[in-house]
């Protein structure tokens, strides 16, 4: 197989899974979308772009479990998600398999006013829940 080759076998397989995770988001209700942006820290065109198969940037692998647990994937459609993440992403699905599952937890917090700060603010706070599971051994 040439290298062209390899990259539209890899992009076929993005687009998979992409369109998997397209056609779930276009199944739940109307707020899905921004409860997945606001979980990753991200913007609803980030959300747009990330399920989008016309671009094969790919999905970030730590992304997964949150996307699943607000998503709501059933077992049929994770099942072919994985499997098209896997073959278009060898190496980084074991870290999906190996990652603990999440919950998630609301909390109310202070706004700052400020787009940028918030979404600072936000990271900092999962950064440190990471980082306290990792301390308790149930982390990377």
């Amino acid at each position: 197989m040439t290298a062209t080759q390899g990259r539209e076998v890899k992009a076929a397989n993005v687009a998979a899974y992409k369109t998997i995770l397209r056609n779930i988001l276009e199944e739940r209700p109307s707020g899905t979308r921004q409860r997945l942006a606001t979980a990753l820290g991200k913007n609803r065109s980030f959300i747009s772009h990330m399920c989008n198969p016309v671009y094969p940037a790919p999905i970030p692998a730590p992304h997964l479990e949150i996307i699943f647990e607000i998503c709501h994937f059933p077992p049929a459609q994770k099942r072919l998600f994985l499997e098209s993440f896997e073959r278009a992403h060898p190496n980084r699905s074991r870290q999906v398999r190996e990652s603990p599952t999440l919950r998630s937890l609301k909390l109310e917090v202070y706004d700052f006013g400020d787009p940028k700060k918030n979404r600072a603010f936000d990271e900092l706070v999962r950064e440190t829940t990471r980082r306290l599971a990792q301390l308790v051994g149930h982390g990377d």
